[in-house]
């Protein structure tokens, strides 16, 4: 385990509280430390209160807050005394704690301090460190993982066995520490959960923290059990689209809501999926019950929904305590679907969501391999997973958590969105929740949005094979298709009959409807598997009802577009899949209105281009955002019985009213 403390960065960070942010982000760099919101940290400072008395504070960080990123604002300032006086109660509930560390805070805007707030003000050291290394983790959930444990650490830590989260485990640790520590004691590890290290200074602590480690990393070097052997089980790229929308569909009625659904399938997840013992080392439960909430306690193996909910539905039975009311706050799909052609498939409400889950799972697969190579994995008995995933705080965080996005595990591909009204398209549906796929020829659509929920693919739409690889990759990405808007479309310059050329007329006739009858056509069998009914808006034009001088190619492009539209919806309103169009005009922060297009188009009406701008009934100009907004209601609620419309959008139009 590198150390990653630097002087020259360090100095930029005086303050206790600003090397307490230093050192944080310095185990949040560390992914095999720390993973999303994993571990804390905390120091304790005197200050001076509003009323000139110093007083003790316990700076712990915040919930919501991940230790790659945090800031002084990340940390709650809980008061000491009162946080060492709750562990020597002899019960305390998980609700009346967390009441009690918020009601103890002396900044009302902080975030909820860690439930681990009094575990860290008990620990009588200034600075403390709290982490989920993988190294450790591997050793803890083996057979004899707790003489491992003694073995390698001897008196410089102190052992606690696992208890939950929460006050029970402080308490315990408030009763143990003290009898077990000794002058060579720099840290604590918890049994199946994680490891502490504590100093005086924010270095020694984070220092302590490599060094006990790097001693479980070396361990497991020296027993052949640290690297891991990956041989090449990638198949030829086979096309799954279907196969995957239909797993998510799935899922998603198991679950009640729309999920979306990600696949990996690289040489680490594709190992592990073809080991012959998968359903022995998969079936143990999670590496650490911090994960369960997000993983549930154990894959799928394969792609038999039933046969999951029907064993998480008696692993509910079986511990009866619990009501019907709590049980339906957790849904029985899977998380974690493990399938050898998909590979490995995390499944969430949101693109974000996916991606934690498959990083966690990545970690676990690890873990689970070094501690099979070490004398065998074991996690923790099915009842304390049980007790994390259904945990009073858990389900309260649920019952408060809202509604959420409208769009929310949906997944929607726009064509033409590098630019224009798919761009503000993009925008819009990422808005309300929705995984956006955006296609477009231009370079750079890969990374027109920094966002787990956007993959840009850069397509040619004419190109039938182009269309179909990039689906492919769409659903691998996102698990389906819900929402499709066909925007992709060109204005070529004015020409009038005469003058217009065969090729020029059938450039344009090839992407604004050649492409979208091949868009519609491979896209049908996805939109059928949507969980929630899927919506097609084709992006019309003003000139379907009146088309100008000069643009015979364009106009008959968009009216046969519509027919189109029309007739799709005739066709696929048995399958509950509803068509609309917008018809805008005059959109001119769009692609297609270059300079030349634009003057040349005021000039056959005989306008200023400032007058064309505005030449309807509101005289006000559209953007493409205002068209973008009406794209993304068509594809909602208000529009669920609609099906077949046609929508203007152009300030209102003598010729079309």
């Amino acid at each position: 385990m590198k150390n990653l403390w630097n002087d020259q960065e360090a100095k930029a960070f005086q303050r206790d509280l600003a090397l307490r942010v230093y050192t944080s982000r310095l185990l949040g760099r560390e992914p095999s430390l720390v993973l999303h919101g994993g571990g804390n940290t905390s120091v304790k400072i005197r200050e001076r209160n509003i009323l000139g008395k110093e007083e003790d504070l316990l700076y712990v960080k915040g919930s919501g807050w991940d230790l790659e990123r945090i800031a002084e604002a990340g940390f709650s300032p809980v008061r000491l005394q009162h946080l060492i006086d709750l562990a020597k109660l002899s019960s305390l509930s998980d609700l009346q704690m967390v009441n009690e560390l918020r009601t103890h805070m002396t900044n009302a805007s902080a975030p909820t301090p860690s439930v681990e707030a009094i575990l860290h003000a008990i620990l009588p050291y200034k600075y403390v460190d709290h982490t989920h290394a993988d190294a450790v983790i591997s050793i803890t959930n083996t057979n004899n993982g707790l003489q491992r444990i003694k073995d390698i650490y001897k008196d410089r830590v102190v052992v606690i066995p696992y208890i939950m989260p929460g006050f029970d485990l402080a308490r315990l640790c408030a009763e143990t520490f003290p009898a077990e520590a000794s002058d060579n004691t720099i840290g604590m590890v918890l049994m199946n959960h994680g490891i502490f290290s504590f100093g005086d200074t924010a270095k020694s602590s984070y220092d302590r923290m490599i060094e006990l480690v790097s001693m479980a990393e070396d361990y497991l070097a020296r027993h052949n059990s640290w690297h891991i052997a990956l041989a090449d089980n990638t198949e030829p790229d086979k096309q799954l689209r279907i196969d995957i929308a239909t797993l998510r569909l799935n899922a998603s009625q198991t679950a009640g809501f729309p999920f979306l659904l990600a696949t990996y399938s690289d040489k680490q997840c594709l190992n592990f999926i073809n080991r012959k013992d998968l359903e022995k080392i998969s079936q143990c439960g999670p590496a650490t019950p911090d994960h369960v909430i997000r993983t549930k306690r154990v894959p799928l193996i394969g792609r038999d929904i039933s046969a999951y909910t029907k064993t998480y539905n008696k692993y509910f039975a079986d511990n009866v305590r619990y009501s019907k009311d709590e049980k339906s706050i957790l849904d029985p799909a899977p998380r974690v679907i493990l399938d050898k052609e998909f590979g490995l498939c995390t499944l969430g409400h949101s693109a974000k969501d996916t991606a934690i889950v498959a990083d966690i799972y990545k970690h676990t697969i690890d873990i689970i391999l070094r501690s099979e190579m070490l004398g065998g994995y074991r996690a923790l008995p099915a009842k304390d997973i049980f007790d994390v995933e259904y945990w009073e705080l858990e389900q309260a965080k649920l019952r408060s958590s809202g509604a959420p996005p409208a769009y929310s595990g949906e997944v929607a591909l726009v064509t033409g969105a590098a630019s224009g009204i798919g761009k503000a398209c993009v925008s819009a549906l990422m808005a309300r929740g929705a995984a956006v796929i955006g296609l477009d020829i231009q370079n750079g659509i890969e990374s027109m949005v920094e966002a787990p929920g956007f993959t840009g693919i850069q397509c040619d739409l004419t190109d039938e094979a182009q269309v179909i690889s990039a689906l492919e990759k769409g659903v691998r990405r996102f698990g389906g298709l819900d929402i499709l808007i066909l925007n992709a479309g060109i204005f070529p310059p004015s020409r009038k009959i005469e003058s217009l050329t065969n090729n020029e007329w059938r450039k344009v006739q090839n992407l604004n409807i050649d492409a979208n009858l091949t868009m519609l056509r491979e896209c049908y069998p996805l939109l059928k598997l949507s969980p929630n009914h899927a919506r097609v808006v084709f992006v019309g034009s003003k000139n379907v009802a009146a088309p100008g001088p000069g643009a015979a190619a364009y106009s008959a492009s968009k009216a046969a577009l519509n027919q189109l539209a029309r007739i799709t919806a005739l066709e696929w309103g048995h399958d509950g899949i509803r068509i609309n169009t917008v018809h805008p005009d005059a959109i001119f922060d769009t692609g297609i209105w270059t300079d030349d297009v634009l003057e040349s188009r005021a000039k056959s009406y005989g306008l200023s281009v400032e007058d064309y701008k505005k030449k309807n009934i509101l005289h006000v100009e559209i953007y493409s955002r205002d068209v973008a907004e009406l794209v993304a209601e068509m594809c909602g609620p208000l529009f669920a019985k609609t099906t077949g419309a046609q929508i203007p959008i152009d300030g209102g139009n003598e010729r079309v009213v």
